[in-house]
């Protein structure tokens, strides 16, 4: 097994997830953790930018991360998902009702 600062891979994941649970910004349990050779994936889903950041940063406290790969998504609660058809109805819209654009 590979080590970095004298911390297994298992020892290191084990130490962020507690960081993580300690962390009053996130719920622990909605982040995953992938360990290699010291360097740390985190995914999962978050709330806000805010919550993301602060498990970055929790990830960051734990002594021993070689390097960090944030593959966090932000779901922002009561947001709607627009499909790409929607926006382009959108951005036709403001175009043709836009007095400074000529048609």
């Amino acid at each position: 097994m590979n080590t970095f600062a004298n911390k297994t891979d298992s020892e290191l994941k084990v130490d962020i997830l507690s960081e993580l649970k300690y962390e009053p910004s996130i719920r622990e349990t909605d982040i995953g953790v992938i360990v290699k050779e010291g360097a740390v994936t985190v995914n999962g889903t978050v709330d806000s930018y805010t919550h993301k950041w602060g498990a970055i940063a929790a990830v960051r406290r734990v002594h021993g991360v070689k390097a960090i790969a944030d593959d966090l998504l932000v779901k922002i609660p009561g947001s709607s998902q627009k499909t790409d058809g929607e926006i382009a109805l959108a951005a036709a819209n403001q175009i043709n009702w836009s007095t400074t654009i000529p048609n």
